[in-house]
Order: structure tokens, then C-alpha cells, then sequence
């Protein structure tokens, strides 16, 4: 199964649209999750931070990456090569 980048946020969260308007203006594909309409997106995120919702929240595989800068998100993106 091939793996997919993923931003767990909310509607509200100005570093989300931050990070989803940089990802879109790239062309990079992602799944968006908000975490307070969907549970299981919600419980995704609880496990990585021992129960306490951390957002926007990066997940590529086994990777995660919580509130980036854009320079941040770059270098996890190249990291990955995800382009």
C-alpha cells in the first residue's frame, strides 16, 4: 500500500491553513483531517502525543511532524521525497 501524506488540524487553526495552502500551492497530494469532526483522526493523534491533541500534526508512514514552519515542512517533505 503505498503511503500518503497526512495533516491532522482544524477548520479554525491558522497554522493549518498555513501548512494546507503551502502543501496545495505545491501540488502535493494529502489527505486533511480535522480532528474535531472526525473521532478516529482525533484518536490518531492522542497516541502520538500520550492522550493530548498536539495539531496541526504531520503524518507520512511511521513519521510524524507536529506544527511545523514551512522550512520544517520542507525538509521533512524532501526527507521523503515527497514532491
Amino acid at each position: 500500500m503505498e503511503k500518503k501524506l497526512e495533516l491532522y488540524g482544524t477548520g479554525w487553526c491558522t497554522k493549518s491553513a498555513v501548512i494546507r495552502n503551502f502543501l496545495q500551492s505545491e501540488w502535493i497530494e494529502f489527505e486533511d483531517f480535522n480532528v474535531e469532526e472526525d473521532s478516529d483522526a482525533e484518536e490518531k493523534v492522542r497516541n502520538l502525543y500520550d492522550g493530548e491533541l498536539k495539531f496541526p500534526t504531520l503524518i507520512y508512514g511511521n513519521q510524524h511532524l507536529k506544527n511545523p514552519t514551512i522550512a520544517e515542512l520542507k525538509a521533512f517533505l524532501k526527507s521523503n521525497n515527497i514532491n
